[in-house]
């Protein structure tokens, strides 16, 4: 500082400009680094149990055919430091989904050892930030959250094409090759290994289960499927449109808008009466189309009322077959409020009452207005990764091409061809995107034969598409992890084989 305040005015004005200038230059430039690491040493509070751990974010390349980077993906990786034999430590490989979002959300939601500040039904609270998750899998397992191309600070390098990345296959294809490299830099070949994935990501970890087996010869122990798409499963027609149903009731339950029979009575009492009408009555009314006997028709609307928190009337001027952007819209019409597409325990505020879907989703921009400053104050402020680029929690990556969705079959070949392998749905009662029955359609159609059936296993918790981001159901849905890692790591010695 003495030696600046010796130099002539206008000198020091000029050093001063040129700094700025670039500086300037230097912030336009928003390179991501192609592949370092940063690394810290916490610990958090688990279940009563101190657990020391490093937190490690950096990037990783993903490599063309000619072995030349064509992109860098950031990753957030925690490993528990206190254990020195990995070969029975579990590795957790997390994904969000989109296709197009950040990790942000099952990273500062549901597993990792911090959680972003919300209130205990997950709404934004300030000031934002992060806390300690004492219910985080990390006593019990290693997880790296890892961001997809054009998502979080992930981005293409050079000139590489976008076809490359942005669809079901592609987008398989080189994680599967990323995964491969990641594992074999931090020695977990030998770890028991897990896939992670909420919504499209349940989509990307089906198809990894059956790329990483296939051609990189990775067997995994467990797939986690949280909020599941349909995995390429067939259901178009009357089992599309009937499904929803349960859901309906769900968010009707919740709202207070079914019967006072109904309403009187428990949510786990109402579901499965619901399921087993939709399964045995609704869909193959459906199926009759404009031939159902006008009299069945009206015995079908009257139930599908009932269960739903509709007019019958609404019901019928529908064909039976309400849509779900028309319920969000209708379900609280009367009283003002639209319901959340992801989490209908959310109310939004329309500019008018009529119209046939919401003006926003009353729940995405709740959880934006809280993930978007947590994520960016961690990963600067806490984590120490310094970077000029915009973390996106959705990014571009459309089109995305959808062509050749055979996920859920790969997963089901990767079962069946390896004894070790088992898989778990979480769904939420009030999703309406990935709605919870559908998930259970999937689960039981994933494998026709049934004779896979033991090492399928479902949850549902009472809240939404981000089930965890509820005080009680992220301790519930944490315990559910904790208890299919130990349900699916064999004894030492256990032979592979039926």
């Amino acid at each position: 500082m003495d030696a600046l305040l010796s130099f002539p005015r206008r000198v020091l004005i000029g050093l001063v400009l040129l700094a700025a200038v670039a500086a300037t230059a230097q912030a336009q430039d928003r390179m991501l680094p192609v592949d370092t690491t940063i690394t810290s040493f916490h610990e958090v509070t688990i279940k009563g149990q101190r657990v020391p751990y490093s937190a490690t974010v950096g990037t990783q390349p993903v490599y063309g055919e000619d072995g030349k980077p064509v992109a860098a993906l950031l990753f957030t990786y925690y490993e528990r430091s206190d254990v020195a034999d990995k070969s029975r430590r579990p590795l957790c490989i997390s994904f969000n989904g989109g296709p197009g979002s950040g990790s942000l959300w099952m990273h500062l939601g549901y597993t990792s050892p911090k959680q972003l500040i919300i209130d205990e039904e997950g709404y934004p609270v300030q000031p934002y930030g992060v806390r300690d998750n004492p219910h985080s899998i990390l006593d019990v397992a290693d997880i790296v959250f890892v961001n997809p191309v054009n998502t979080g600070f992930s981005r293409i390098i050079g000139e590489a094409e976008r076809e490359m990345f942005f669809g079901v296959n592609e987008d398989i294809k080189y994680l599967a090759d990323w995964i491969d490299n990641f594992v074999s830099r931090r020695n977990r070949w030998t770890s028991p290994k897990y896939l992670i994935g909420e919504s499209y990501g349940t989509t990307r970890v089906s198809g990894l289960a059956g790329r990483l087996q296939g051609s990189h010869w990775m067997y995994l122990n467990g797939v986690i499927l949280v909020s599941p798409t349909g995995l390429g499963i067939d259901r178009d027609g009357p089992v599309r449109q009937a499904l929803p149903l349960p859901y309906y009731a769900a968010a009707a339950w919740y709202h207070k808008q079914l019967p006072p029979d109904l309403q009187s009575r428990d949510l786990d009492e109402v579901l499965p009466e619901v399921e087993q009408f939709t399964i045995e009555e609704f869909i193959p009314a459906l199926a009759r189309g404009g031939f159902i006997d006008p009299d069945r028709r009206q015995q079908i609307a009257r139930q599908a009322a009932r269960y739903s928190g509709l007019s019958e009337q609404v019901i019928l001027d529908h064909n039976l077959a309400v849509p779900t952007s028309f319920f969000w819209k209708e379900l609280l019409r009367e009283e003002g409020f639209t319901i959340g597409r992801l989490d209908s325990r959310y109310r939004g505020v329309d500019r008018m009452n009529a119209g046939d879907r919401y003006d926003y989703p009353a729940e995405l921009t709740s959880w934006n207005h809280a993930f978007a400053p947590a994520i960016n104050h961690y990963l600067r402020d806490v984590l120490g990764f310094e970077t000029d680029l915009r973390y996106y929690l959705f990014g571009p990556v459309r089109p995305w091409n959808r062509d050749g969705d055979q996920t859920g079959e790969a997963l089901r070949q990767a079962m069946a061809a390896n004894p070790f392998l088992h898989v778990m749905v979480q769904a939420g009662y009030y999703d309406g995107a990935t709605d919870y029955f559908s998930a259970k359609y999937t689960l039981w159609n994933l494998d026709p034969s049934g004779r896979l059936r033991d090492r399928l296993r479902f949850e549902g918790y009472r809240s939404g598409h981000m089930m965890y981001l509820r005080q009680e159901d992220l301790a519930t849905s944490n315990e559910h992890i904790r208890e299919f890692i130990r349900a699916s790591m064999p004894a030492e010695g256990q032979p592979a084989r039926y």
